[in-house]
C-alpha cells in the first residue's frame, strides 16, 4: 500500500477545525486505498503526555522518511512547510491536492504495468 504523509496546519487558526480536516483527509485517503500517516493525531497523545514542538517534529520527520509521498493541505503552517521542504530534500513527491495525488499514482501504476 502507498503510504501518504499528511502535512497540514495545526496551531495556526482553529485547532479543532485543523484536526478535523486532517482526520477527514486521512479517512478519504483510506477510502482510496492509501495508508495515511496523520501526524495531528498526536494532538490527543500530547493532551495526556505533553511534549515540545521540536520533539513532535523530530518524531514526525522520522515517519515522513518512510512515506511514499506527502499530501500538503492548504493553510499557513511553519511545521507543514518544513515537512514539505524535508520531503523535497529526500526526493519524496509532494502533492497539494487529493485528486492530483490519485491521478499521479494511477499513472505511475499504469506505467509500471506496461513495462
Amino acid at each position: 500500500m502507498i503510504k501518504v504523509y499528511i502535512a497540514s496546519p495545526y496551531s495556526m487558526g482553529d485547532n479543532t477545525e485543523n484536526i478535523n480536516r486532517h482526520i477527514d483527509m486521512a479517512s478519504a485517503l483510506r477510502d482510496h486505498g492509501f495508508t495515511p500517516y496523520a501526524p495531528l493525531m498526536s494532538h490527543f497523545e500530547d493532551m495526556r503526555h505533553p511534549r515540545s514542538w521540536g520533539d513532535w517534529i523530530e518524531h514526525d520527520l522520522e515517519w515522513l522518511k518512510v512515506c511514499d509521498c506527502v499530501l500538503r493541505l492548504d493553510g499557513e503552517s511553519k511545521g507543514a512547510d518544513m515537512e514539505v521542504e524535508y520531503a523535497v530534500k529526500l526526493g519524496i513527491p509532494v502533492f497539494f491536492n487529493l485528486e492530483v495525488l490519485i491521478a499521479e499514482i494511477k499513472n505511475i501504476i499504469l506505467d509500471n504495468l506496461s513495462i
